[in-house]
């Protein structure tokens, strides 16, 4: 019989609990207790404890929080170690000891540690999954899944290393690949940018624009397009500053002053001045007025290139004046566009390895599955005619799936009556069938399964007598390689069990669990025998039944 992996279970304010410390040993241990003393309550606690979705309704009422706390013993389980030391949780005291704890505050906020270091869920249920398998009262439903049913099918003949090895090189494929396609998505947009730029280049390059053309060009169509007016206003003023002899006279008739005073000299200077001033003025005008002679067929082509920069530059949602610039924009845009498809290549190169890899796992996965296949099915119809389904038949069909769990997906059919053909499980069994099949196939499946604790909630659940005694002859056989803990109706199955727990209500209705010896166990399994009318004789058959155990005879 191999050392318990769940050594304690503490528990503080969760549903109907205000505080419980149980202990649990090696070998099979039954938990027992009337209809609603809450026996399901421990094994919610545990699945918190694992990493169960939280709510703020198992906060006992009344109380700030509900808290509970799982102490393991990973002696035996070096993965676990491997696990806690890659995460830095190792307790530098004991190594080999993991106290994993979880708080849910009345708002349903909540909170894990392992050895004290918080931790998130993904990480809690990474390191639980390797070390409890809980089935619950709903498993007999679970198992119609086929994804359940390939689980069951791997626990029993697979490697769990070569089950991880498809997963991670499946995930790692579909990785690659998805940023394979993320990239080349991106170089296309990249590519169809680079395309845009070029074509919106070449649009402009083939306009032609010099620097400052713009500005020149629309000078001087102004200028055209205003000649008339502007030749009549510069004639006028010409015919005024050549017929006003103003300051011509006005320079002769204070030369002929005969004063030689500072400021008469002075006035007449600058009157010179000004008037060799105006007769430059005079110069540049007619220059001016010769320069608008008016060419229409110039200003139609002044305005085609005006009116083919207004319609580049309208097409690019710009000002004309802003072409230029707009242009080199462009220009320095597309000489930073990367199209470098060696990451592309990478990725690819690195997609194909994976899938390779993956096939290569996944074939291996594939012969290992089709190989147990037979002997597992073997095994789960020989322990269906044991639990009272005769004539009862397993058989494990395989379709083609692909997935990271590998190259198929497995359905379990069954014959429960050798006069019909075979049928999916899911829909050929009863419910009483169905959880008698569905625990054959969990006692099958654990029986090579590397998992050490298995938790069982009522998997006896519509089955009584002989077929009871049965299953806790399964059980504890089970129990000598894997620490087993059962909540149990049947007498039969609680009497073979190795330790004994019952849990019951104070005058509060407050939770407890009692763990049992030797004479209150005798009156639990009377009472599980003949309910609150316990007798002598009740009490004879539950010591029969506690001796038959003890005794070896049901091993």
């Amino acid at each position: 019989m191999t050392d318990a992996v769940l050594k304690s279970l503490t528990v503080r304010d969760f549903a109907l609990v205000q505080s419980l410390d149980i202990a649990f040993a090696e070998g099979l241990t039954v938990i027992t207790g009337e209809s609603g003393a809450g026996k399901s309550i421990l094994l919610g606690a545990l699945g918190l404890v694992l990493g169960d979705r939280a709510a703020a309704d198992t906060v006992r009422p009344g109380a700030a929080r509900a808290e509970v706390s799982a102490e393991f013993d990973l002696t035996a389980h070096a993965g676990s170690c491997d696990l806690l030391e890659e995460q830095a949780l190792t307790d530098p005291d004991q190594p080999k000891r993991c106290l994993v704890r979880r708080t849910v505050s009345a708002d349903g906020r909540s909170r894990a540690f392992v050895n004290g270091t918080p931790v998130n869920l993904q990480l809690l249920r990474a390191l639980a999954e390797n070390l409890v398998d809980i089935h619950g009262q709903h498993e007999n439903q679970r198992i119609g899944q086929r994804a359940v049913q390939l689980a069951l099918l791997d626990d029993y003949g697979v490697e769990p290393g070569l089950r991880q090895a498809c997963r991670d090189s499946y995930r790692e494929w579909k990785q690659a690949e998805q940023a394979a396609a993320a990239l080349q998505e991106r170089l296309r947009q990249r590519d169809d940018r680079a395309r845009l730029l070029s074509y919106q280049l070449e649009e402009l390059e083939a306009l032609g624009l010099a620097p400052g053309e713009f500005e020149e060009i629309e000078a001087a169509h102004r200028r055209m397009a205003q000649a008339h007016a502007l030749r009549a206003t510069v004639t006028a003023c010409l015919e005024n500053l050549e017929e006003n002899g103003t300051l011509g006279r006005s320079i002769r008739q204070l030369d002929g002053l005969d004063d030689d005073h500072e400021r008469l000299r002075s006035a007449i200077e600058v009157l010179r001045s000004a008037d060799d001033l105006v007769a430059d003025a005079v110069r540049d005008l007619r220059a001016y007025d010769e320069s608008l002679d008016l060419d229409p067929e110039q200003l139609a082509d002044l305005e085609a290139r005006l009116g083919a920069v207004h319609e580049v530059a309208r097409k690019h949602r710009i000002a004309p004046e802003q072409l230029e610039a707009h242009m080199q924009g462009l220009r320095d845009e597309l000489a930073g566009i990367s199209t470098d498809r060696s990451n592309l290549d990478i990725l690819t190169d690195r997609a194909q390895s994976q899938r390779a890899a993956f096939l290569e796992h996944a074939g291996l996965l594939s012969k290992q599955r089709r190989a147990a296949a037979k002997s597992f099915a073997q095994a789960v119809s020989r322990c269906m005619n044991t639990l009272g389904i005769k004539g009862g038949k397993l058989t494990v069909g395989f379709a083609a799936a692909e997935s990271e769990d590998g190259l198929e997906s497995a359905e379990f059919m069954v014959t429960t009556n050798p006069r019909y053909p075979a049928g999916p499980l899911g829909r050929i069994a009863s419910g009483g069938e169905r959880a008698r099949i569905s625990l054959a196939v969990q006692v099958v499946a654990a029986a090579k399964s590397a998992m050490p604790c298995l938790v069982l909630d009522e998997a006896d659940v519509g089955v009584g007598g002989t077929t009871a005694d049965i299953v806790g002859r399964l059980l504890r056989g089970l129990a000598g390689h894997t620490q087993v803990i059962c909540v149990t109706h049947a007498p039969q199955v609680a009497a073979l069990g190795h330790h004994h727990l019952r849990v019951r209500k104070d005058e509060q209705q407050d939770t407890l669990i009692d763990p049992l010896a030797a004479d209150s166990r005798v009156e639990e399994l009377a009472r599980m025998l003949a309910g609150a009318d316990i007798t002598e004789k009740s009490r004879d058959y539950a010591r029969t039944l506690l001796h038959e155990a003890q005794s070896g005879a049901l091993h």
